[in-house]
């Protein structure tokens, strides 16, 4: 049997506050400082739940709700959602709040993947992850679709064999 772990015990926050440097000619955050500081949260959840090293293998669509402008306070939270043999999904919200006026906002918000590899960079297994809460359960339930979803769009899986993203369309 594999060794578990809950959900929350990959919880991570992290705060950054953006500068002159992180902005575009707009003075808005950039995408790419956005991603990177995106990247390193929930590689530090998959590496809490794993205790492995980890290796980014996929970023869902990040969209940009809200911009971001130079002096917000950005706030990163994010946790496994799920577990497979070798590779976890961790999600990760973004929130960015004006300290000044008061105002605080979800301004994105994705998926990402990581394997978590040995000395030599190769795959190795992870613990399951066990959600506790409604919000853990549902993102547990949807992760194997987006899972499905992602191997189709990789090439790495043929959409007839993608069952629980067929059983959606099936009635």
């Amino acid at each position: 049997m594999r060794k578990q772990k809950t959900v929350k015990e990959s919880y991570v926050r992290m705060t950054e506050l953006v500068l002159p440097n992180d902005t575009n000619t707009l003075h808005n955050l950039m995408g790419g400082r956005m991603m990177h500081w995106m990247d390193i949260v929930s590689a530090i959840a998959a590496q809490k739940h794993s205790n492995r090293i980890v290796v980014t293998a996929s970023v869902d669509n990040v969209s940009f709700r809200e911009s971001i402008k130079l002096g917000n306070v950005i706030t990163l939270e994010a946790q496994v959602t799920r577990a497979f043999s070798s590779s976890m999904e961790v999600h990760i919200t973004v929130w960015a709040e004006d300290i000044p006026s008061g105002t605080k906002v979800k301004s994105n918000e994705a998926y990402f993947t990581f394997v978590a590899v040995d000395q030599s960079g190769n795959p190795i297994d992870v613990p399951e992850a066990v959600p506790e809460t409604d919000d853990e359960k549902e993102k547990f339930a949807g992760a194997l679709r987006r899972r499905q979803l992602r191997l189709i769009l990789g090439g790495r899986m043929k959409p007839d064999d993608a069952t629980e993203l067929k059983s959606l369309f099936e009635q």
